[in-house]
């Protein structure tokens, strides 16, 4: 009897052991999950190398699989049309995304960042699919993301308090994008690429309006501590030269052109949703 009841006790006491443990793992991943996931969706406290890392990887395999088993299986070219179709929807989900900054609308996982790619990109899709069966192509994606994007900027101009940050915008993007125009002159590279590059540098200038002028903080972890040392205006050139060797990279890494093509598509939209977002945050949020 003796022998039976230490044989129980150690079970139990092995059991509780076990569940304890287990229950410290799952707190561990709960509270990693909070911390580096979930609250920066909610307070802007910008990324880290953890949901860096983990984003990139998502992108990665969404770019290389959404191009296999949707864009090639519809017979969708990769081109101007292309970058066009999908501007308004981003349109949109970068003017719901300042919404919420600016107090606008509620928080919420679908509307936050990264959830409004994903919410985008399942609005986009039905529209793809019948472009491509009625043979309409862009017609019903243009007109689908045109309607979202108009009612998201009727509530953000109905709600603007200063339209100063979008006047400098526009003027350090002009700046900005001047040499860019030079050099392609003297030594052409794509004209596709210009897409994406065009929206990284709205994305500059943006950036450097809200950081120089207004104090804001740059929310990607390697852009702030270079932000941080140098100043706002290092970010030109640190993402020139990420432009840069990104193209080099996909002309290298990429030798279908198609393909490669629907990765420019992914940088522009990349850059366009931030050069959006920016602006409209700020002129909900500063008082002119």
């Amino acid at each position: 009897m003796l022998i039976k009841l230490s044989v129980f006790e150690r079970e139990k006491a092995l059991r509780e052991q076990r569940e304890a443990f287990w229950g410290c793992k799952m707190e561990s991943v709960e509270r990693f999950l909070w911390e580096h996931f979930i609250r920066p969706m909610y307070t802007r406290e910008g990324y880290n190398p953890y949901n860096t890392l983990v984003y990139a990887i998502i992108l990665g395999l969404a770019i290389i699989y959404t191009y296999r088993w949707i864009i090639k299986p519809l017979k969708i070219k990769v081109d101007e049309k292309l970058f066009y179709a999908v501007t308004p929807m981003t349109v949109f989900g970068a003017t719901v995304r300042a919404l919420i900054d600016g107090g606008v609308l509620e928080p919420h996982p679908l509307i936050l960042t990264p959830g409004i790619f994903f919410t985008a990109f399942f609005l986009i899709l039905p529209a793809l699919f019948a472009d491509s069966r009625l043979k309409t192509y862009p017609k019903i994606t243009v007109g689908w993301g045109t309607i979202l994007a108009l009612y998201a900027n009727y509530l953000l101009i109905t709600h603007v308090k200063s339209w100063e940050p979008y006047e400098l915008t526009l003027f350090y993007t002009v700046v900005f994008f001047l040499p860019i125009l030079v050099y392609y002159k003297f030594r052409p590279f794509e004209k596709l690429y210009l897409l994406p590059i065009s929206a990284h540098i709205f994305d500059i200038g943006s950036t450097v309006v809200a950081i120089h002028y207004y104090g804001y903080r740059e929310v990607h972890w390697l852009e702030n501590i270079l932000v941080q040392k140098f100043g706002a205006f290092v970010y030109y050139p640190w993402i020139v030269f990420i432009l840069v060797v990104v193209y080099y990279g996909l002309r290298y890494l990429v030798p279908d052109e198609e393909e490669r093509k629907y990765w420019y598509l992914a940088i522009y939209i990349l850059g366009l949703g931030p050069a959006i977002r920016d602006p409209a945050q700020m002129v909900l949020q500063i008082v002119g």
